[in-house]
């Protein structure tokens, strides 16, 4: 049976754990440094500004999604990202994903936001044909950009000489 619920402080370690699988199943397991810590501060605490879901199946961890509010300035309204959703392996088949999904529409909706995002790496067409079937849209013509590291720093930190 499945049970889908918000996640708890106790969740943190196990959360770092479907974490770091996810990123193993996309191929970027050498990039995840994320921390139970990281996730008390950010997901997990009273004035959280990131939550997560936690999927179990007969009481065994079965996937999670992790999620926050954006605005958009054309629809003037938020608008729910998802930045993780994961089923291990084990457990995938049996609609968990789908009602993860639809767990995190219920509650974009019961908050007046326009819709949801997220993204999807281009070689993983399982979950592409999984998104489709739901209804959603591909956007080709919006790119994902991604400005972090040293350079980030260094351009943070520079002077703006003009």
């Amino acid at each position: 049976m499945l049970v889908i619920r918000e996640a708890t402080r106790t969740d943190a370690e196990l959360l770092v754990t479907m974490i770091r699988e996810f990123a193993e199943f996309e191929r970027q397991l050498e990039d995840v440094v994320i921390t139970a810590d990281d996730l008390l501060r950010d997901a997990l605490g009273t004035d959280s500004r990131v939550r997560a879901l936690v999927a179990e199946w007969d009481g065994h961890p079965a996937g999670y999604a992790i999620y926050f509010f954006t605005y958009s300035t054309w629809v003037g309204r938020h608008g729910l990202f998802v930045e993780d959703i994961y089923v291990r392996d084990q457990f995938r088949g049996k609609g968990i994903g789908k009602a993860l999904m639809k767990r995190m529409a219920a509650i974009a909706e019961t908050l007046s936001c326009y819709g949801m995002r997220w993204e999807v790496l281009d070689w993983n067409t399982p979950a592409i044909d999984f998104y489709r079937s739901l209804g959603a849209e591909l956007q080709r013509e919006w790119f994902p950009v991604l400005f972090s590291g040293d350079r980030f720093k260094q351009f943070a930190r520079e002077d703006d000489e003009r």
